[in-house]
């Protein structure tokens, strides 16, 4: 009875510890990307729990909401990414920008990322 060996190939091997680490490497240029983004997202959920920020002015606010953004490493949303509107008994504060990173020699991924959120009186919604 003669005994075959299976198993992978060590090119096999290769091309799949290739293809592992082109994904690591694309989840590390991407995830703090997203890591980012929740932060803002946080920092808007935060802002609209504080009382009284109905009677603040749109400056206040937007130095409250980078004050928030400052403590999480957030560096890619500038102060011309932030509208604030009034709406109702409140504002509606948008946050849109856009984050581009270098991925492999001239090919960049960009992500665009934009979140609302209303900003009422005593923070009900």
């Amino acid at each position: 009875m003669k005994r075959t060996q299976s198993g992978m190939t060590l090119i096999g091997f290769i091309l799949v510890l290739a293809v592992v680490g082109v994904f690591i490497y694309m989840g590390m240029k991407l995830i703090p990307m997203y890591s980012e983004y929740f932060a803002v997202k946080q920092a808007l959920k935060e802002l609209s729990k504080e009382a009284g920020i109905t009677q603040q002015d749109p400056a206040k606010i937007k130095d409250l909401f980078f004050r928030r953004l400052y403590i999480s490493y957030a560096e890619n949303v500038k102060s011309e990414n932030v509208k604030i509107a009034r709406k109702d008994a409140g504002y509606v504060m948008t946050v849109d920008y856009e984050v581009r990173r270098p991925l492999i020699a001239n090919i960049d991924v960009v992500g665009h990322f934009q979140a609302t959120q209303d900003l009422r009186r005593d923070g009900f919604e």
